[in-house]
C-alpha cells in the first residue's frame, strides 16, 4: 500500500461496498420519481406512496457514501490555517481531527443503533400511504456510520504516524 493511498483491506471494500449500494439506493429513488412522475402525467395516479420510498432510499443512499468520502478524504478539509505549517505538523493537525470524526461517527453508530432496536422494538412506521417499518434504515445508517468512525481511525493513525 502506497502510504499516499487510501487504506484498503477489509476497510476498502467495506467502504466501496455501501457507496455501491448507497448509488444503487439513489438510483432507486430517481426512477421511483421518474416513474411516479410520468404516471401523474399520463394517469393522474402517482406510485403509491412514492415520497415514503423516495425519502427512505434517499436517506439511506447518503449514509452509503459517509465512510467511503473519509476513506478517500473527499470531505470538505479547510487547510487554510494548516498551509503554512510543515508536512509532518499538518499531518499531526489533520490527524487529530480524524480522530475527532471517528469519535462523533461511531457515537452516531451507537445511538442509530439503540435507535434501530427501540425502533423495532415499538414497531415504528412511517407515517404515510404505505406505513413501511424503518427500523432497517435506521440500522443501515447506523452501520454506514461505523464505517465511517472506522475508516477515520485507519486514516487517523496514519496520518499521526506520518504516513500521509
Amino acid at each position: 500500500m502506497r502510504d499516499n493511498a487510501a487504506p484498503g483491506g477489509a476497510i476498502g471494500f467495506a467502504a466501496r461496498a455501501l457507496a455501491f449500494l448507497g448509488g444503487v439506493s439513489l438510483l432507486v429513488a430517481a426512477l421511483v420519481t421518474t416513474i411516479s412522475v410520468i404516471l401523474r402525467w399520463l394517469t393522474s395516479q402517482p406510485i403509491r406512496g412514492d415520497f415514503e420510498i423516495v425519502s427512505i432510499a434517499s436517506g439511506v443512499g447518503v449514509f452509503g457514501f459517509l465512510a467511503y468520502g473519509t476513506l478517500m478524504r473527499a470531505n470538505i478539509l479547510v487547510d487554510t490555517f494548516t498551509n503554512w505549517l510543515p508536512r509532518r505538523a499538518a499531518g499531526v493537525v489533520d490527524g487529530f481531527w480524524m480522530l475527532v470524526w471517528a469519535a462523533v461517527t461511531l457515537w452516531l453508530a451507537e445511538r442509530m443503533t439503540l435507535g434501530a432496536i427501540e425502533t423495532l422494538r415499538n414497531g415504528m412506521r412511517t407515517i404515510g400511504l404505505l406505513a413501511l417499518p424503518y427500523w432497517w434504515a435506521v440500522a443501515i445508517g447506523a452501520l454506514a456510520f461505523a464505517m465511517t468512525g472506522v475508516a477515520a481511525l485507519a486514516w487517523a493513525l496514519r496520518l499521526l504516524r506520518g504516513r500521509f
